[in-house]
């Protein structure tokens, strides 16, 4: 069959117009549907589609377009963004295959690539078994990996300069949905306060870590995330990191041992608009152990983990790089790592006393698995990281690669488990008609999904 692909929403950098360009050198056409000035100013190039319709639409404009012009295959970034979150369902419906894009789980200079979506979402097996048999036919993963590696700045402008454009010039997409946590210019001006306190109070931290991490004692770490990242909101049954903070320290002071110490690790881009550390210190007076938990920004956080008895996550890729610092990990949401022989199966309260040890084989057989599997070698702002990324990604889509060797399980494996355990991993698609195709048992979706909306016209577009 002759392939077509469609790009959805990517990175804000120049990577998805190179993707696409790399397609076309391979004789493959490609389409594009912007959504916001942010994605037309990254694209520019002619040909693309500007959708301008309500979310309510979406799917019936989508559904009418792959028909149309007879796409096989959807790229995206971000696989919960509502406007992937419908066109994966979409698409599923149609036998068009969807490949999720993002940042590595083995970063730094590895990109992600899976087919339909991430998370709870993924198709890879949490089967032991089945991810040793993968490795089997795969083989080890081969060492000296390029480092694309690319400054902050580089990174932050782009993001700043996309969500920017999008939120403060939307006359040319007023019906876009950016089902933003906050508005970009609010969470960007709570960056000047956060750096002038760090610059004030976090040195103190930070010795306060330092000091705790040479000093022999006993601690674990718990490892935020970003309050507005779809991993917490679409990937846990957790509102925000404010339940998370209370379960843990509260766990921690009834059954961790009275000499050991919690390190609150904070993400490095929190806009500092929580205040996690006051949110911290007061919980953890009010729970009686003010003098054992530090709340941290900028510590080694290679060290800090190196050190520790333990880390706390809700399904940070933290928790993946602790386990290969041979850093017992519980994860408290859905993340594809979370495998029996990798993380503590028991319960969070069994955690501080009698963590469950990591397989290092499995360990060894689950990395070299995904990095043959769903795992690319690039990155989205490094020019050569960029180009090494593009020529993989059209290989292993051209020649179905992507989740191959087995690494394709339907439905998806975690899916189960996160429907009974109450995580709204289809709120994305609120309001816009669809029905999970994925979820077979009805009575565990949420309500406002439940019922297809009645609306079937298609919003013009320019």
């Amino acid at each position: 069959m002759r392939r077509t692909i469609l790009f959805l929403q990517g990175p804000p950098s120049l990577f998805w117009r190179q993707l696409s360009e790399h397609f076309e050198s391979a004789e493959i056409p490609t389409h594009r549907i912007n959504f916001s000035l942010g994605d037309w100013a990254y694209w520019r190039k002619p040909g693309a589609v500007n959708y301008r319709g309500r979310f309510s639409r979406w799917a019936d404009f989508l559904r009418d377009y792959l028909v149309r012009h007879k796409i096989t295959d959807i790229l995206y970034y971000a696989d919960r963004l509502p406007y992937h979150a419908v066109a994966r369902e979409v698409a599923e419906s149609l036998g068009v295959r969807t490949y999720a894009v993002e940042f590595g789980y083995l970063r730094p200079a590895w990109l992600t690539l899976e087919r339909g979506g991430m998370g709870t979402l993924s198709h890879f097996p949490n089967d032991p078994d089945a991810i040793r048999a993968i490795a089997r036919r795969v083989g080890p993963l081969k060492s000296g990996t390029p480092q694309y590696s690319h400054t902050f700045g580089q990174e932050a402008f782009n993001e700043v300069f996309y969500n920017l454009l999008t939120s403060l010039v939307p006359y040319f997409f007023p019906l876009y949905r950016t089902d933003k946590f906050y508005l970009p210019l609010i969470d960007y001006l709570n960056w000047l306060p956060r750096m002038a306190l760090q610059r004030l109070r976090e040195p103190a931290r930070v010795a306060a870590a330092d000091a705790l991490r040479h000093s022999g004692k006993r601690y674990w770490m718990l490892a935020l995330q970003m309050q507005a990242d779809y991993q917490l909101r679409a990937n846990s049954a957790y509102d925000g990191q404010r339940q998370v903070i209370e379960q843990v320290i509260s766990s921690f002071a009834q059954h961790a041992p009275q000499d050991g110490s919690l390190v609150v690790k904070l993400h490095p881009l929190d806009n500092g608009m929580e205040r996690w550390e006051r949110y911290v210190a007061r919980t953890a007076r009010r729970h009686g152990v003010a003098s054992r938990v530090i709340a941290v920004s900028d510590c080694d956080l290679k060290r800090t983990i190196k050190r520790s008895l333990g880390v706390v996550t809700v399904n940070s890729t933290v928790g993946l790089h602790a386990l290969r610092a041979n850093c017992p990990v519980k994860v408290l949401g859905m993340a594809m790592y979370d495998i029996a022989g990798l993380t503590h199966q028991d319960s969070l309260e069994t955690f501080w006393t009698k963590p469950q040890r990591i397989n290092k084989a499995l360990l060894r057989d689950f990395v070299s698995a995904i990095a043959a599997t769903i795992q690319i070698q690039g990155s989205f702002y490094h020019a050569a990281g960029r180009k090494a990324a593009c020529i993989a990604i059209v290989r292993r889509v051209l020649s179905d690669q992507v989740n191959d060797q087995g690494a394709f399980v339907q439905p998806p494996p975690r899916l189960e488990r996160a429907l009974a355990s109450g995580v709204p991993i289809f709120r994305s698609l609120r309001g816009s008609g669809v029905e999970p195709a994925s979820a077979k048992d009805t009575k565990t979706m949420p309500r406002e999904i439940s019922a297809r909306s009645n609306a079937a016209n298609v919003e013009s577009v320019a």
